[in-house]
């Protein structure tokens, strides 16, 4: 409990660093957020009030302060462009990014977890040759290329999928473009360290025993070659949920990656300051839960930290 809390106190000043980081770095882009609310005709003296309404014409750390008291408050701000509150803007794409991103998560976990051990009790078998080097292809492939052919395969050529959009239909083509690759990387790596695993003594011994396969494999070796595999999928979950920018933007997928994209390209600093630490605040929370089940699956390491 003492190494959770511990982490939750780390986490809070990441978030703090994170803030800061992408403020700073918002500023330094050669932009007025005025022209950008108000628009490229606006007046001298238009553009003077707008500052003032929005705090900018005050130094760059008192701008800061009052950014992170209204974020500890919730208040993530308006967009400049559309003067919606960042947080509802953010709440609207999130349905869309989650449902991307449970559907991938499932995927390829289910994919590589399965592979993975399959080929590892099987090593050295056509199929573990076969799903290993199928695996290395998957991940020299680029994700927006690998994208685009199955968008134009499948979807221009064939019709089988819609070309864009949200719903059940689209989702097929996103969540299989990006739990490939995963699923490719979920499989080397689970088949490596079971077969590290498998090479124990414990493992030798409960097969001396006799010890049914299921029982050594299951819940013996399975349980400790899966542990490295946990950080791996927290902090890929996290990610999917942050928002994949290529695959949405090839697919067209109304969620926070894209949203993300427009903040950038139309300058809209608060809405870029609220993906960012939404971005942020799902990693923290992300090891946060990664930390809590490495307690749960392996005791030794509840007994290490208390």
């Amino acid at each position: 409990m003492t190494a959770v809390l511990r982490r939750v106190a780390w986490s809070i000043v990441i978030l703090i660093g994170v803030t800061w980081l992408t403020f700073m770095l918002a500023f330094i882009i050669p932009s007025d957020p005025a022209r950008t609310a108000a628009g490229p005709k606006a007046d001298p003296q238009t553009l003077a009030t707008i500052r003032q309404e929005l705090g900018l014409d005050q130094p760059v750390l008192v701008q800061y302060w009052r950014y992170l008291g209204r974020v500890v408050r919730g208040d993530f701000g308006r967009s400049y462009l559309t003067r919606q509150r960042v947080l509802e803007a953010i709440l609207e794409r999130l349905p869309a990014t989650a449902y991307l991103a449970l559907t991938t998560f499932v995927l390829s976990a289910l994919v590589g977890v399965g592979l993975g051990a399959l080929t590892a009790i099987r090593q050295g078998s056509r199929t573990d040759v076969a799903v290993l080097l199928g695996s290395l292809v998957l991940l020299s492939l680029p994700v927006f290329w690998l994208g685009m052919v199955l968008l134009y395969c499948l979807a221009y050529r064939l019709r089988w999928f819609p070309l864009g959009g949200f719903g059940v239909a689209h989702v097929v083509l996103p969540a299989c473009t990006l739990a490939l690759g995963q699923a490719a990387y979920y499989t080397r790596l689970l088949h490596a360290n079971l077969r590290t695993v498998l090479e124990q003594e414990y493992i030798r011994a409960a097969h001396a025993k006799g010890l049914p396969p299921r029982s050594v494999y299951g819940k013996h070796a399975l349980r400790n070659a899966v542990i490295p595999l946990v950080t791996i999928l927290g902090l890929d979950f996290a990610g999917l949920m942050s928002g994949v920018v290529l695959t949405e933007t090839v697919f067209n997928w109304p969620g926070l990656g894209r949203l993300a994209v427009e903040a950038v390209f139309n300058q809209d600093i608060p809405l870029i300051l609220g993906t960012v630490l939404f971005s942020a605040m799902l990693v923290v929370m992300a090891n946060v839960v990664v930390d809590m089940l490495y307690l749960a699956i392996d005791p030794r390491i509840r007994y290490h930290r208390s």
